[in-house]
């Protein structure tokens, strides 16, 4: 990856002004960055645009950097040097914080009401997208539909790249378990216990800071050296002043929009790199936990790292360009709040979806009273699924897990479509699958019919 240039000195473009271009940059420099369609131009791309009229890239970069500093606020988090870290309120992030406020404190907006085994559902959906494209990432190579298969069926992983997913999975539970609790640094070391159990060569990396300074990070393709993290004798330090920004409250001093606050500490993390791996993988668990804790219900059923695993360069440079350009870390809280919109974007089109499949099957089952008076909202959805997946198979267990309920339920779930015809039973060494017929489609037509 090619670093960004470094900006210049705003004291070297000054040397170079004239006193009528210095009044000119002071009469201009208040309405620049102030209009909701600018974006947050880091000189790295302001110096391959066009300049305004009359000025210079540098002269058009000053203006910028004086509208930016009179909006920064300086927060209790610091870099490797002691200089604390500031953050802007640009109109484009403002608005993108209307938009989570809106959308993901406040209700589903899909078709007919959301019922409980249906919200069960839905996160546990999400649960299982973000667990394995968090651990593909950070390196997990197996196939999505495998992951999926593996965690809804609850069996035990069979190689690294499942291990890295199933703890995922396990993280996100015990981050819905710890929602109403303040983060500790304990917790924070549990955490990436749990994540990271059984992926290192030495176990006793799990669960602990670094002890050395060997952890870099750097490009995968090329192996350019990207960032040199904080020294590792400061991190406990740097883990007890993350926890106290991440438990201020509205009273506290600076205030921080809690979203912001949340994609802070997924940075911090990132920056600070304190274990030998798994950092990513903490950093996003913890954005989930803030996000949670600050109210914002709808986070628990969307995935982040589906996002940021389509373009992982953006996100790198959203590192990069606050590290090399004051500490701003506006470029990276503006390039999470558009993957967090563009999330909930997504989480909507798959309820829409979902809806108007489930919708689709139950015309299908209203045409038989018997089918439609005797199958319940489960047996349902499984049916939608599998009139897409013919020869997919079915296990009480998975059944269980994906609707939140206990085995003597599924079970019955799956052996009242066994003797419908629906599913087709099969035996697989000791336990019992269903499998869905290639001609279920036809059946119901029959049964409509009949």
């Amino acid at each position: 990856m090619r670093l960004p240039t470094n900006p210049p000195s705003l004291e070297s473009i000054f040397a170079k002004l004239q006193p009528e271009q210095l009044g000119a940059v002071f009469r201009e420099f208040a309405s620049v960055g102030k209009g909701a369609g600018e974006r947050y131009f880091h000189w790295d791309e302001l110096r391959r645009r066009p300049p305004l009229d009359g000025f210079d890239h540098e002269q058009c970069w000053l203006r910028l950097k004086l509208a930016r500093q009179g909006q920064y606020k300086h927060l209790p988090l610091l870099d490797k040097y002691g200089v604390p870290f500031v953050l802007a309120s640009p109109e484009l992030l403002l608005i993108d914080l209307h938009h989570i406020d809106r959308d993901a404190a406040g209700k589903i907006a899909v078709p007919g009401e959301v019922t409980g085994e249906q919200r069960n559902r839905f996160l546990f959906h999400s649960m299982i997208e973000e667990a394995i494209t968090s651990s593909q990432l950070e390196g997990a190579a197996t196939t999505r539909r495998v992951a999926e298969k593996m965690l809804r069926e609850g069996r035990v992983p069979r190689d690294l790249s499942e291990r890295m997913i199933f703890n995922n999975l396990r993280a996100m539970e015990m981050i819905r378990d710890i929602r109403n609790e303040p983060i500790t640094p304990q917790r924070i070391l549990d955490l990436h216990r749990l994540l990271t159990e059984d992926t290192f060569e030495n176990p006793e990396e799990a669960g602990r800071l670094r002890t050395s300074d060997d952890v870099v990070v750097h490009d995968r393709r090329d192996h350019t050296v990207l960032h040199q993290p904080p020294a590792w004798g400061e991190l406990p330090e740097r883990l007890e002043r993350l926890c106290a920004f991440a438990n201020m409250s509205e009273g506290d001093a600076p205030f921080v929009h809690p979203v912001a606050r949340a994609i802070l500490l997924h940075f911090m993390i990132g920056y600070d790199h304190p274990f030998a791996d798994g950092n990513g993988r903490t950093a996003r668990a913890l954005f989930y936990w803030a996000m949670a804790r600050s109210g914002y219900w709808l986070i628990e059923f969307i995935s982040i790292s589906q996002f940021l695993r389509k373009a992982p360069s953006q996100y790198v440079r959203a590192y990069l360009h606050t590290e090399s350009d004051d500490n701003d870390s506006t470029y990276f809280v503006l390039h999470q709040t558009g993957t967090i919109r563009r999330a909930i974007t997504a989480l909507h089109d798959y309820l829409n979806r979902a809806t108007a499949e489930q919708q689709q099957t139950e015309r299908l089952l209203s045409a038989s009273t018997a089918l439609r008076t005797s199958l319940n909202h489960r047996q349902k959805v499984l049916l939608t699924h599998a009139l897409k997946h013919p020869g997919d198979e079915y296990r009480v267990d998975s059944h269980q897990r994906t609707h939140g309920v206990v085995y003597q339920t599924a079970r019955a779930d799956l052996l009242g479509l066994e003797e419908l015809g629906l599913l087709l039973k099969e035996k697989h060494g000791k336990a019992f699958v269903f499998v869905a017929p290639a001609d279920l489609s036809m059946r119901l037509t029959q049964m409509a019919q009949a």
